[in-house]
């Protein structure tokens, strides 16, 4: 740990290697508290949490359904449970990621096994894809956040996926999709805000921090 870093408060917790997510850092800071790191960027906890934590109040003062069923597609350490947990008690809440380190990270440090979620280690194009599903496995709401470091994989920016993500929506059921803006992200975001506007009815962006969160709705 560097002088910078002991005056800053940072310590770190834990240091892994995931052979999907490279190195991932486990720190607590006095700003942000305890979070998880990868590809240089917070990957659960902290910041992310954060924009996560913005965009899903927009939905609680907004005409949503009751949600009751939440399905989160790019799991990690679970700083997106535990919004949706806190603002929508009652929710029943499927958590799924290809990544069993960071889950497992998130259950020691995070707090996750404490938030009632049923986690499926399963890749998330997978995982749709066997889900062709009666009503009784559609979502009130889907909060997607597939980043490995800094990078969508170019399977979820697909028509195919974006379009399985449309297909278990309830009628009313909303959709939330994380992107990065900044600097050269911002153009990928907007080319990804025109692929989503032409498979949802609804896109709404919200801008948190460093981010754009595509809230979609059909």
């Amino acid at each position: 740990m560097s002088a910078m870093d002991f005056l800053a408060g940072i310590k770190v917790l834990e240091e892994v290697e995931s052979p999907i997510n490279g190195k991932l850092t486990v720190v607590r800071d006095l700003a942000w508290g305890t979070y998880i790191k990868g590809g240089g960027l917070t990957q659960s906890g902290g910041v992310a949490e954060k924009v996560w934590r913005t965009a899903l109040q927009k939905l609680q003062t907004s005409k949503t359904p009751n949600i009751q069923k939440v399905l989160i597609l790019g799991l990690g350490g679970g700083g997106i449970a535990k919004i949706v947990r806190k603002n929508w008690p009652q929710a029943k809440i499927v958590g799924v990621d290809v990544d069993p380190i960071i889950v497992g990270l998130g259950k020691k440090y995070l707090g996750l096994d404490k938030l009632g979620v049923e986690i499926i280690i399963q890749d998330a194009f997978v995982f749709l894809t066997s889900h062709q599903s009666p009503i009784t496995n559609h979502y009130d709401l889907v909060c997607i956040d597939m980043y490995v470091g800094d990078q969508v994989p170019k399977k979820f920016e697909t028509d195919a996926f974006l379009k399985l993500v449309l297909e278990i929506l309830t009628s009313e059921g909303v959709a939330v999709f994380n992107r990065l803006y900044y600097g050269e992200k911002r153009k990928e975001a907007e080319e990804f805000h025109r692929k989503l506007i032409q498979i949802f009815e609804k896109v709404r962006p919200v801008y948190p921090e460093a981010n754009v969160m595509y809230v979609c709705s059909s």
